[in-house]
């Protein structure tokens, strides 16, 4: 009997990025809604279709999403704030962008915002331990819920319609809650519960009316640590949902850690299956299988979903024959660790990666082959694939061997750290004394955390220049244009510290995966962040060193033009680390000693070329953070170590700055303040500054500019708005630790945009200088 395959969810940007092109044409006003849809629905049949022929059984719908997941059951469930104007029935596509990016009227732009229609986007964060990005669910005391969205049925309707028996995919009503916040204080979201429930129950419903089987209803809150109230909102969620529609059975779906301590309750919820991450928490396994009733079909998660390496087939059968055996194949379905939105599409479309790493490697299209492989060897017997054995066995045993791995003079070096190399020679009061001597710096200084839009003309020279038809010294002569036209308009402006902008980089992490060895990037290896926003993460296969400086060269020559502070911009160790696809045969934390390491060397050489501010980005730091509380001492120790030793070799007058976004910094506080940063630029201008509470009850002593501009969205912040958040920044912390800044890096957004609203914020900064005197 063969065993039933499935996906948990499939990525939706398409092959190459066939989303990220639909959504901005459509944003450009070059496509309609009715055509962003056709193209939308296009994916999702190719979607199915190559799913099917490549063995899986269980093919997951509503696992789309023009935007993201979490902000599609914020409109099912009819969660949408106030301000969005929307009183019910149908939500429009520009309602949902307004969530999803906010809105500024064309009208306004030679003033920057100056009418009250605005609308900001909702407040966005990262999605558990990982670099996806979902939009924070806005609820509020007596909240009502409805039935606004039928977007898993009618996608259920629409796979039908094309011949694909799909199992629809629902964001869990427990987690979803979970993940939301509240303007009112004391609301505890899970409150809500009772008027939620009955919207699911009704989706439901519809569902096996439509003829659908099986639902997956994610619920990766159970990973986390829960208390007994959380618990009993569990029991109480699938105490109903599970006699709501009779007949229609459901696989409870959890992935990135271990049920641990939640398992009990999980295993008592009514529930047909419980899907397992194996690759996060293998031992998980043996508890199921001793508590686990007859009855549950366990859905084993056996194929990495969020990283690219291949699957020792071996070992996985090694592991999994006896649970087959143990409860019957009806019993077992395989799949990935977690929905493989998290992996890039297809390993084939790779024509120049170096064949022996590409021979190591899998993406979503070879992951679901390992799968179906898996599946025929627990049908059939391991000699129906003996070959495809026979080649795993092979391609792990020249893995481990290959000396592209080992890197001896790393190991070495990485023998000779010490603590005294993580440690900066002063206090920071004794710093901050010696910079500002050496800085001249005003009040409320500003600057920008580093990037400038990258924009068509750029992209085009940089296109021109990879396929040769621009040559080095062109390609070196529109770059450094590029960099003085920023510096010079910077100061035109009166921004305080300079960034050269950026230009020559494609991306904060590949740009460095490109130069260190140990790193390998793709061409087609796209996965989504938000939106229509997609990175390449670069692959760390080996052990990492920096052969030659990375930046030192560009941050040099912007300086040579001005005599205002030019930052050295750097992504940090943890960032690299996180935003990469890692290794997996050497632990996290020796993986980013190696990266600091490499990082040091280009802090002390930026140094050296007359950098006198160098930012060490870290917006990954909170990303890491193990989901169960009693694994943080241990990850903010190497962390915290990772970062030190990578910015510790300057001396005391070259100030170190970091940049943390989109999290909730009251978990890693301590951490925070233990990294020594003389400065800390964070986002804030979402939360309206909420998130600089954190710094107020640790006493943050060090400086920090909180973020201003919402540079996520596509608006233009006027000078009061900007002053007003620095306003509530001066009642939070001290004015001589704030600095003035938007809350990212500019790539994403336009020049048209990004002028006013950075002219904005220096007129703001000088009118708080004046209201200070």
């Amino acid at each position: 009997m063969s065993i039933t395959v499935s996906t948990l969810g499939f990525p939706r940007i398409g092959p190459r990025r066939e989303l990220k092109s639909a959504l901005e044409r459509f944003w450009a006003g070059k496509i309609n809604g009715q055509s962003l849809l056709a193209d939308a629905a296009g994916l999702r049949a190719a979607s199915w279709a190559q799913q099917r022929s490549l063995g899986v059984t269980h093919i997951p719908s509503n696992d789309f999403s023009l935007y993201d997941h979490v902000l599609d059951t914020s409109v099912m469930v009819g969660a949408i704030p106030e301000i969005y104007g929307w009183r019910g029935g149908e939500v429009s596509i520009d309602s949902y962008f307004a969530m999803a990016r906010g809105t500024h009227s064309a009208a306004d732009d030679h003033d920057c915002g100056t009418h009250n229609y605005d609308l900001p986007a909702l407040e966005m964060t990262k999605w558990f331990d990982n670099n996806y990005h979902y939009m924070v669910p806005e609820l509020s005391r007596g909240q009502s819920f409805m039935l606004a969205s039928t977007k898993p049925l009618d996608e259920f309707l629409e796979a039908k319609s094309l011949g694909f028996n799909t199992r629809p995919v629902l964001l869990g009503p427990v987690t979803y809650l979970k993940l939301g916040k509240s303007k009112d204080e004391g609301l505890d979201p899970l409150s809500l519960l009772p008027g939620l429930i009955p919207v699911y129950a009704e989706i439901l419903r519809r569902l096996v009316t439509a003829g659908a089987d099986w639902v997956q209803i994610d619920e990766p809150a159970l990973v986390l640590d829960l208390n007994d109230h959380a618990r009993r909102a569990f029991e109480t969620a699938y105490g109903t949902l599970s006699s709501a529609a009779p007949g229609l059975k459901l696989l409870l779906t959890t992935y990135f850690g271990a049920i641990g301590d939640n398992l009990d309750m999980a295993l008592r919820l009514p529930v047909t299956s419980l899907h397992l991450d194996l690759v996060s928490a293998p031992a998980q396994l043996e508890d199921v299988l001793a508590k686990a009733p007859t009855d549950l079909v366990l859905s084993l998660g056996v194929v990495d979903g969020r990283n690219i390496w291949r699957a020792d087939l071996n070992a996985v059968l090694d592991r999994i024959e006896p649970v087959v055996k143990q409860r019957g194949a009806a019993k077992v379905m395989l799949a990935p660790s977690c929905s493989l939105l998290h992996v890039p599409v297809d390993l084939d479309l790779e024509s120049e990666l170096d064949a022996d790493l590409k021979s190591w490697l899998a993406f979503a299209v070879q992951k679901i082959g390992e799968l179906a492989t898996l599946s025929r060897a627990l049908g059939e017997g391991r000699g129906a694939v003996k070959d495809a054995l026979a080649t795993s066995a092979w391609i792990v045993a020249a893995r481990t061997a290959s000396p592209k791995i080992h890197d001896p003079a790393v190991q070495k070096r990485m023998a000779t750290v010490n603590p005294e190399m993580a440690r900066r020679h002063g206090p920071f009061e004794a710093r901050r004394s010696l910079q500002r001597g050496r800085l001249s710096l005003p009040a409320f200084p500003t600057t920008t955390i580093g990037s400038f839009p990258q924009t068509h003309e750029l992209r085009k020279a940089r296109a021109a220049h990879v396929k040769g038809t621009l040559s080095d010294s062109e390609y070196n002569a529109f770059l450094q244009k590029a960099t003085e036209t920023a510096v010079r308009w910077q100061e035109q402006i009166g921004i305080d510290v300079l960034v050269h902008g950026e230009f020559e980089r494609n991306d904060m992490v590949q740009y460095f995966g490109e130069q260190l060895a140990g790193y390998a990037v793709t061409k087609h290896g796209w996965v989504q962040s938000y939106g229509s926003r997609c990175v390449r993460p670069p692959i760390i296969f080996g052990d990492v060193s920096r052969p030659h400086p990375m930046t030192v060269e560009w941050s040099a020559y912007a300086q040579s033009l001005t005599t205002q502070p030019m930052k050295g911009m750097l992504t940090g160790p943890v960032t690299m680390l996180q935003w990469s696809f890692v290794r997996d045969d050497l632990p996290r934390r020796e993986v980013c000693r190696q990266i600091a390491l490499a990082l040091r060397d280009e802090v002390i050489d930026l140094e050296k070329a007359g950098i006198r501010i160098i930012q060490i980005d870290e917006p990954a730091i909170r990303e890491g953070l193990p989901l169960r509380k009693a694994e943080w001492k241990a990850y903010l120790a190497w962390a915290v170590e990772c970062f030190r030793l990578a910015s510790s070799g300057v001396a005391d007058e070259t100030q170190i700055h970091t940049h943390m976004c989109y999290s909730e910094f009251n978990d890693i506080i301590d951490a925070i303040g233990a990294l020594d940063a003389d400065v800390i630029s964070i986002e804030t201008a979402r939360s309206k500054m909420e998130l600089l509470d954190a710094f107020i009850t640790h006493r943050y002593p060090n400086e920090i500019g909180p973020g201003v501009y919402d540079i996520h969205a596509p608006r233009c912040p006027s000078v009061d708005e900007m002053v007003a958040l620095l306003d509530k920044a001066k009642q939070r912390l001290s004015p001589d630790q704030i600095w003035v800044n938007p809350d990212c890096g500019l790539k994403t957004r336009k020049w048209e945009e990004v002028r006013p609203a950075l002219i904005n914020m220096v007129h703001a900064a000088r009118r708080i200088r004046r209201a200070a005197k």
